[in-house]
């Protein structure tokens, strides 16, 4: 059943996972009843005990080879998360599952440790943030991200951040000791200026406004700073890529780079039952278009294309964002 405008959550409805066993569909049995209403739904917290905790890649079109997720889901809500997929391996929903049971990996600074003294590790920038976001909410309870770094700065080992959360201030003290040996980057998503928009896309982030002030903190601390406008979504986002990138070469961003939506298994069905509830009018257009730019269909997972996509929006796109950032003077130095 769908549940209406849930208090800062994104997702408005709670399918079954694609693994799960049992079906269930919503029926009217001719007895009058009311709309389920859910003002707000609280969040869990599960406690995982991880067997391994860096992840290889070896996807050619992601710019690194390993990372570490120390939660399993988000409580940031952003709709149109790419990651919402995973909790299905959980038995739960990538809907309103996904943001409001996360799970924690407590052992995850001992087992980092642990790998890192395997005579067959071989050194290569660690990420933090490529599926779920290091400094959501429950971040400042558990401080999981705030001691794998501690373990990762011991070791002089280097590491890039992705969040949208200006929690990560609370670590200036270990990001300003890293990146004093050139171990550090952080990159900062920004998807839009407008608050209104912000708290529909993903309403438990930071604001706008905070997000450039924390560029200008971590810029002036000497910690490099790449901007990500992403995702950019058709007629929803992509009108502001030119005022995102120049509010964030003001604040201190030396790098810039982009990605289209990505709309992979359940999250098409949560994003275009957003798209409905918030943009009615527009939402066939919206989805019209990710089309064109996937040929012809709502998600291609093609290497090469899934970031980027194809067809003349897309390329349009891409040739605004370049010509941005070449005006700005964004990525000209080496990343």
């Amino acid at each position: 059943m769908t549940l209406s405008m849930i208090k800062n959550r994104g997702a408005l409805s709670n399918p079954a996972g694609r693994f799960e066993k049992d079906t269930r569909e919503t029926f009217d049995d001719g007895w009058y009843h009311e709309e389920e209403v859910v003002s707000s739904i609280e969040t869990t917290l599960l406690p995982e005990k991880a067997k391994s905790i860096i992840t290889r890649n070896d996807s050619p079109d992601i710019g690194f080879e390993q990372s570490i997720n120390p939660y399993r889901g988000c409580e940031h809500g952003c709709i149109y998360c790419y990651a919402r997929p995973s909790h299905a391996y959980m038995n739960l929903s990538s809907g309103l599952d996904f943001e409001s049971k996360i799970f924690y990996k407590l052992n995850a600074a001992e087992l980092l440790e642990k790998e890192l003294n395997n005579p067959r590790y071989v050194c290569k920038p660690i990420i933090l943030g490529a599926n779920t976001d290091p400094y959501q909410p429950a971040e400042s309870k558990f401080k999981i991200t705030r001691q794998i770094l501690e373990v990762l700065n011991r070791y002089h080992h280097p590491a890039i951040i992705i969040t949208k959360n200006t929690l990560i201030r609370r670590d200036l003290d270990i990001l300003t000791d890293m990146a004093s040996r050139k171990l550090i980057k952080v990159a900062i998503s920004i998807t839009t200026l407008s608050m209104e928009l912000k708290q529909k896309l993903e309403p438990r982030t930071s604001s706008p406004e905070a997000r450039l002030r924390l560029i200008h903190t971590l810029s002036d601390r000497g910690i490099p700073v790449r901007v990500m406008v992403a995702p950019m979504i058709p007629m929803v986002n992509d009108m502001e890529v030119e005022k995102i990138l120049a509010s964030s070469k003001q604040a201190g961003a030396l790098y810039a780079s982009y990605v289209l939506i990505r709309l992979p298994y359940e999250v098409k069905d949560l994003f275009q039952e957003w798209l409905k509830q918030h943009f009615p009018q527009k939402a066939d257009h919206v989805m019209n278009l990710i089309r064109q730019m996937h040929g012809g269909k709502v998600y291609d997972a093609t290497f090469g294309r899934r970031m980027s996509g194809e067809g003349e929006f897309a390329r349009l796109l891409a040739k605004r964002f370049h010509l941005a950032c070449k005006r700005l003077g964004l990525n000209e130095m080496n990343s």
